[in-house]
């Protein structure tokens, strides 16, 4: 079983046993997220260890090249003076280092392969993390919610009881008949205090307008005489000696006409 299979069962495991002793939904998805981000940083942690592993293939691979390389000079310097045998035992020494920086090579390709699988497999994961981060904030929303559609059912359940509406309408009969004593208790007061003549009063005045609507109706039924027209003023009778309104226009005029004669008049004096 590779590394994130053995991932994917211990989150399993945890998950399951969190599942069947936990109480709280919220606490329970709190915990799974931290776990699982527990199990990421001990996944990343593997994934670094096997780059690490391909940088030393890498490095060993490179240094028997440069080995094989350095044993190839010494074989043609001994060529140069000419020792054919020294050459020989360079070169078989050259020969051994091209075998082990083939093997290298080899298993540094097989390493890259490995953690190129591992890098998407640790995305893949990532990814299934974030998106159970996000699930993990929806449930919680839906929990909530449904905590509250609870209670408030709970609070109906509680209303529709008989003995609550009882009660209720209880309350309101007793408001009722202390207000009534309070009002019997006012009127009680006032009748003995010696004030009932303001009370009679007030009482007169009162109907004063009842009355005055009353006869109102009566007549727009013709139960009672119509309302008698508005008294006319009496014209004005002139005095003796004053002129009414014709002979004071025709004055007038004649005072007009005679100030228009005597103006050219005065302006030839």
């Amino acid at each position: 079983m590779g590394i994130f299979g053995r991932l994917a069962q211990l989150i399993k495991s945890n998950l399951n046993d969190l599942i069947s002793r936990s109480e709280d939904p919220e606490k329970m998805l709190n915990q799974i997220v931290i776990e699982m981000g527990e199990q990421l940083t001990e996944a990343r942690k593997q994934v670094a260890a096997s780059i690490a592993d391909e940088k030393r293939l890498e490095k060993q691979a490179a240094e028997q090249a440069a080995r094989s390389q350095e044993w190839e000079r010494r074989a043609m310097l001994a060529l140069r003076a000419g020792d054919e045998g020294l050459a020989k035992e360079a070169l078989a020494r050259k020969k051994e280092h091209d075998a082990l920086r083939d093997q290298f090579l080899e298993q540094l390709q097989k390493q890259r392969h490995a953690v190129e699988q591992l890098k998407l497999a640790l995305r893949a994961l990532n990814n299934k993390i974030e998106e159970a981060k996000r699930k993990k904030n929806l449930l919680i929303a839906r929990k909530k919610r449904a905590e509250a559609q609870r209670a408030i059912q709970e609070t109906l359940s509680g209303l529709r009881n008989a003995s609550a509406f009882e009660a209720f309408d209880r309350m309101a009969g007793k408001i009722e008949q202390m207000e009534a004593e309070a009002e019997a208790q006012a009127e009680l007061h006032e009748q003995f205090t010696g004030d009932t003549l303001a009370t009679r009063f007030g009482e007169l005045e009162a109907m004063h307008g009842v009355d005055d609507e009353l006869l109102a109706l009566k007549r727009k039924m013709g139960l009672a005489p119509p309302e008698p027209p508005p008294a006319q003023a009496p014209a004005r009778v002139a005095r003796e000696g004053e002129l009414d309104l014709a002979e004071q226009e025709e004055l007038a005029r004649a005072l007009a006409e005679l100030e228009a004669e005597e103006a050219p008049l005065r302006i030839k004096r």
